[in-house]
């Protein structure tokens, strides 16, 4: 049925929207109102459009993703190629295109997207079931195992159909996007009630479903997000559907009782952007307590120094807590994005500073590591120590990862601001102009100015003259120090417990804050059960996690390097390191282990020698981003101190 003449509001290009959300204390600011200017994101986000999406395109051309469609449409002969869940590769990239059509028109690639367009809907079958891998001889097998992804492809299609929709003001992936999901609504639900039991093997339909029903109104939509995720603890996801066990896929347990993360990370988190989205609309308390239960335990035990997630390659998952790994970290490019989703329905429904300070720790460590600078290739796993072998990759046989990136850049602008009653919020730091509505007679035109994440300082023009509150950021790496001022003047103002600086005036077209966070370059230590980082230290400057790479280190073994002075780090732009980068140089020492090993394995404590054979060396040491872009070499985030 096609639903979109029943939808009487335009369209806003925000990526997810709590706009009329009853439990939502946020309302999003469309990305179409936000112009980012600043060097840092902005030469990101052209590579994206002019280099990144194209070139995935063509990728998903060269490796029959879209002919798979093409096959199930009838328009090719054939059997489909590759992975099962190859259409959401497509899907994830048609997301992407959207978004990026609010920042620049690009007519050759909105006729691209319609073209493909043309073969999903051609592909959909009459009782509006999509997936090519279940076409002709697999046709039997439909919806007959949960862990082949068939609803984790049709999330990823309903979330480009609400990106396609929202941008271009098109119906045609929409209506594609309606009937599926009419399908899914008619097919999975209690069984007293005639329907199947169906449970998500790869979470990812929730998300997309609660979208769908903020567009349509269509309440069926939001019913089905709750179904999917109450039947969550049955159980009967993992053998014998494959090798996994029930924590594996989050069946271990009913969701409203999960204690931590468990099992596959990309799962586990989309499951709780789901579970977010499903409690912003209906206000269910077991939910929020759920999920706030589990953001706990991650943040404390399960995640990484640069926001990455997952521990173990054999699942791509958590371990146990503390079970941390810096090698042998798997930290998927897609569970940082992911991470990054979580924390900003969270940052929606309670406005708390920890949530935008992960979101943002993630964004600028390991969701911007998992593409090369020049766009070219990509990082599935974003270890924290490597010995010059992981590189990235032009494209990987399951490409969720490129696709991910390229949506989250495309998107990026959605991220800065959120609206409440007669309050702007800023949560990110970029230089742009933005045009932010308040309410039917108020519209607020901003100017941000900043040289963030190098610098600390921010100055943020308000052009409109009117009442209303500003809701400024303190991150958490800023503990002390911070100063604001108002027209030059300091403004005193008190730190509110959600961690943003409240300013409710009488604003004059003009008006200037200026806000200043102090970024000295300072180390971290991980929880004493970290067992890797035991008697080892990393280097943070602002948002930024920092490393040493043997390129620029070539005298030095890492690996030997000693921290003995680790306070007397001095920051320095060089201007033409790859792209421009704010470096940090101090002095280590180096100790010649084997000397004192005696090339032994293993020593009584006693027999130690003490050797003099160690230097005094000059290191520098690199964002943790911008690592593996240029020749193989050593690379360690964690480095030996006595601090």
């Amino acid at each position: 049925m096609d639903q979109s003449n029943n939808m009487s509001n335009t369209p806003q290009t925000v990526i997810t929207d709590t706009t009329h959300s009853p439990y939502a204390l946020l309302r999003p600011v469309p990305i179409a109102a936000v112009t980012l200017n600043d060097t840092f994101w902005e030469s990101r986000r052209r590579v994206n459009r002019e280099v990144m999406i194209p070139a995935q395109f063509q990728l998903c051309e060269e490796t029959g993703r879209i002919d798979n469609l093409r096959k199930a449409a009838g328009l090719m002969p054939g059997t489909f190629e590759g992975r099962f869940f190859n259409d959401s590769d497509v899907y994830k990239l048609l997301e992407a295109a959207s978004w990026s059509l609010t920042e620049q028109p690009d007519p050759e690639l909105d006729a691209r997207m319609d073209s493909i367009i043309e073969i999903i809907a051609a592909a959909q079958q009459p009782n509006g079931y999509l997936n090519s891998y279940f076409m002709g001889e697999r046709a039997a097998q439909r919806w007959t195992n949960f862990d082949l992804h068939e609803m984790y492809c049709a999330g990823h299609l309903f979330q480009a159909a609400a990106a396609h929709y929202r941008c271009t003001d098109k119906t045609t992936l929409l209506n594609i996007a309606i009937r599926l999901a009419d399908h899914i609504c008619a097919t999975f639900g209690p069984e007293e009630q005639g329907k199947r039991f169906g449970v998500d093997g790869h979470p990812e339909v929730e998300m997309g479903l609660v979208e769908l029903y903020r567009i349509t109104g269509d309440r069926k939509y939001l019913e089905q997000t709750e179904y999917f995720i109450d039947v969550r603890g049955s159980g009967r996801l993992g053998r014998p559907f494959d090798h996994q066990t029930p924590e594996y896929h989050q069946d271990n347990k009913p969701f409203r009782e999960m204690d931590r993360l468990y099992g596959h990370s990309v799962r586990a988190v989309y499951l709780n952007c789901g579970a977010a989205d499903l409690y912003a609309e209906t206000g269910e308390q077991a939910l929020l307590t759920a999920l706030k239960r589990m953001w706990t335990s991650m943040v404390t035990r399960q995640m990484y120094a640069h926001g990455g997630l997952g521990s173990r390659w054999e699942n791509e998952g958590f371990g146990t807590d503390y079970e941390l790994p810096n090698r042998h970290a798997h930290a998927e490019t897609c569970a940082s994005v992911a991470n990054m989703m979580w924390n900003w329905r969270m940052l929606s429904i309670e406005p708390d500073a920890r949530y935008a300070d992960v979101m943002e720790l993630a964004l600028y460590n390991s969701v911007l590591s998992g593409v090369s600078l020049d766009g070219s290739a990509y990082f599935y796993q974003n270890p924290l120590d490597d010995d010059g072998a992981h590189r990235r990759e032009r494209w990987f046989t399951t490409a969720c990862c490129p696709a991910n990136i390229a949506r989250t850049l495309a998107e990026l602008p959605g991220y800065v601001y959120s609206t409440s009653e007669n309050a702007i919020w800023v949560h990110l730091y970029v230089a742009n102009t933005a045009q932010i509505a308040l309410s039917d007679s108020l519209s607020v035109a901003l100017e941000q100015q900043t040289d963030y994440p190098w610098s600390g300082d921010v100055q943020i023009q308000v052009q409109t003259a009117g009442e209303f509150a500003l809701h400024l950021r303190v991150p958490g790496w800023c503990d002390a120090g911070w100063t604001l001022e108002l027209n030059g003047e300091a403004l005193e103002t008190t730190l509110t417990p959600d961690h943003y600086l409240r300013i409710s005036r009488v604003w004059q077209a003009d008006d200037t804050i200026r806000l200043h966070l102090p970024m000295p370059a300072e180390w971290i230590r991980s929880h004493p059960l970290v067992i890797e980082n035991q008697g080892r230290a990393a280097l943070r400057r602002g948002p930024l996690l920092y490393c040493i790479e043997g390129v620029d280190n070539s005298d030095v073994a890492i690996d030997y390097l000693h921290l003995s002075d680790a306070e007397h780090f001095t920051s320095e732009y060089v201007p033409d390191l790859l792209g421009g980068l704010v470096v940090l140089k101090g002095n280590a020492t180096l100790v010649d282990t084997e000397v004192i090993w005696n090339h032994a394995l293993y020593q009584p404590v006693n027999m130690l020698a003490v050797t003099t054979d160690q230097k005094a060396v000059a290191i520098t040491m690199i964002p943790y981003f911008a690592w593996a872009n240029r020749a193989p070499s050593p690379m360690q985030i964690w480095l030996r101190c006595e601090i």
